[in-house]
């Protein structure tokens, strides 16, 4: 599976006629490409010039005196091969948002439906423009609306709009992007669950939380949460699953389903770190009439402290509790447990 969208550092002394030289004619050998101006001015202080590929792929390329950028999401010409990859934050500023320039708008070109969310075109455009998931990324958005059963897709994205133009997530974008994936093969599992950690954040940020994706303990594992306030003495992980509904698994009720999920989940990673870890089980996936099955009975989930809860694109949170928690999360939901 490729990754997403990354830079390649070519120190050296570049020319056009050496990136001619090293990168067109390697290209148009290979599958065919054009040379052409950008569609922005580049960087101040660089050249630069954009490949556009015979298959639709895109690449682009700026140098100054001392190095090269390359950013595309197709081959590789060999003679960049041995360079060292750099991720959007790493280039130099007017590097990254030159290229962000160019490639957003290709993609609102490509997909004008995105125009309208611009902060989650900017969050998702290391997958949305991938070499091998820019379709299925965007089709997990336009016809699945993101994972949320009974919703449209305007809804879903508008809610995922207002979460990311908060800025909160802005510092963790291509790790968080990174794990819809980019794979040519549509994975709803997995793109699901990505999004089961953005509404798990979306709920801590609600409750006044500062949240740190991917947080190191020492068995080794991420924790997919440190959740902190200034006021707390110490911060808490927050480790997050998100059940699929039994049309979508061989569960045969709800709340097996989420029974299910949560063991594998409490068995694993979970038990190996041997506590101090609080569970958020993710029930956004399911519709309406399993969701009262689940809230009906509130099922234990094997492991304490949990909140098992279920968002709504109007950002309306229900959930329960088992065990003492270790987070005030107020009014950010509605508690069917008091």
């Amino acid at each position: 599976m490729a990754k997403p969208l990354r830079f390649r550092y070519a120190p050296g002394s570049w020319s056009e006629a050496r990136v001619r030289n090293e990168l067109l004619q390697a290209l148009q050998a290979n599958i065919g490409a054009e040379m052409n101006d950008p569609w922005f001015q580049g960087p101040q202080g660089f050249e630069a010039v954009r490949f556009d590929m015979d298959n639709g792929d895109t690449a682009l390329f700026c140098w100054d005196d001392d190095a090269g950028y390359w950013l595309g999401n197709t081959e590789t010409p060999s003679s960049l091969w041995r360079t060292d990859k750099q991720g959007l934050d790493e280039v130099p500023y007017a590097v990254k948002r030159w290229a962000e320039r160019e490639l957003l708008a290709q993609l609102t070109e490509e997909s004008p439906w995105l125009e309208e969310y611009p902060h989650l075109s900017w969050f998702f455009l290391p997958v949305f423009l991938s070499k091998d998931g820019r379709e299925t990324t965007r089709a997990f958005f336009h016809d699945y609306a993101a994972g949320f059963p009974d919703a449209s897709r305007d809804e879903a994205l508008t809610f995922y709009e207002e979460l990311l133009s908060t800025g909160a997530l802005d510092e963790y974008r291509e790790t968080m992007a990174g794990k819809l994936g980019t794979s040519e093969t549509m994975d709803l599992t997995r793109m699901t669950a990505t999004m089961g950690e953005f509404n798990a954040a979306y709920l801590l940020l609600e409750a006044g939380y500062d949240v740190t994706p991917e947080a190191a303990v020492t068995t080794g594992h991420s924790i997919d949460y440190r959740a902190s306030r200034p006021s707390d003495a110490e911060a808490t992980l927050v480790e997050v699953t998100r059940p699929l509904p039994p049309k979508h698994r061989s569960a045969t009720s709800p709340v097996t389903a989420i029974r299910e999920t949560a063991e594998t989940k409490s068995t694993g990673q979970l038990e190996e770190h041997g506590g101090g870890v609080t569970l958020f089980v993710d029930c956004s996936s399911f519709p309406d009439d399993d969701w009262l099955a689940i809230a009906g009975e509130q099922p234990e989930v094997r492991h304490r402290p949990a909140v098992v809860f279920r968002l709504r694109p109007s950002g309306t949170i229900e959930a329960y509790r088992k065990g003492g928690l270790p987070l005030d999360l107020g009014d950010a939901v509605e508690w069917i447990d008091d």
